[in-house]
């Protein structure tokens, strides 16, 4: 795996590529001199694992046979006050699907993505305390 990134701007505007070409680009905050022109890296990692846990929830759920006719996640974090580096402590993901769904599939899917499968929760849950829940609607 290799990540290519660049400076868009003069300031801190980024944009990553993977080997296939596919781009993200950050920004810092603006009291650091950004510009709010992308996702900051912070709130990608949090993107990332809500992308790496939704693609476990979906696959396990297709090859149980449940229809999915929406999905969404929720994400909510908390991080260190006053520290450098300031890591997230908390971690709330809230799944939210709709379709022709048996429940117990949906728990054992959405559980087996955040205990099992789901590398980037692997991750962060060395430093932060990671909960979930869902709703089917």
């Amino acid at each position: 795996m290799k990540i290519e990134l660049k400076r868009i701007d003069d300031a801190f505007h980024l944009e990553a590529k993977n080997e296939l070409g596919n781009r993200i680009e950050m920004d810092g905050a603006p009291k650091i001199g950004g510009s709010d022109k992308a996702a900051r890296p912070m709130e990608v990692l949090l993107m990332s694992l809500a992308g790496c846990s939704s693609m476990d929830v979906l696959d396990i759920l297709r090859k149980q046979r449940q229809t999915v006719e929406d999905f969404r996640i929720e994400v909510d974090a908390e991080r260190e006050k006053d520290k450098t580096p300031s890591l997230f402590t908390d971690i709330h993901l809230h799944y939210f699907l709709k379709g022709d769904l048996d429940d117990k599939k949906v728990e054992r899917a959405v559980r087996l993505s955040m205990e099992t499968y789901c590398s980037v929760t692997k991750i962060v849950e060395k430093t932060a305390r990671v909960t979930w829940e869902y709703t089917v609607e």
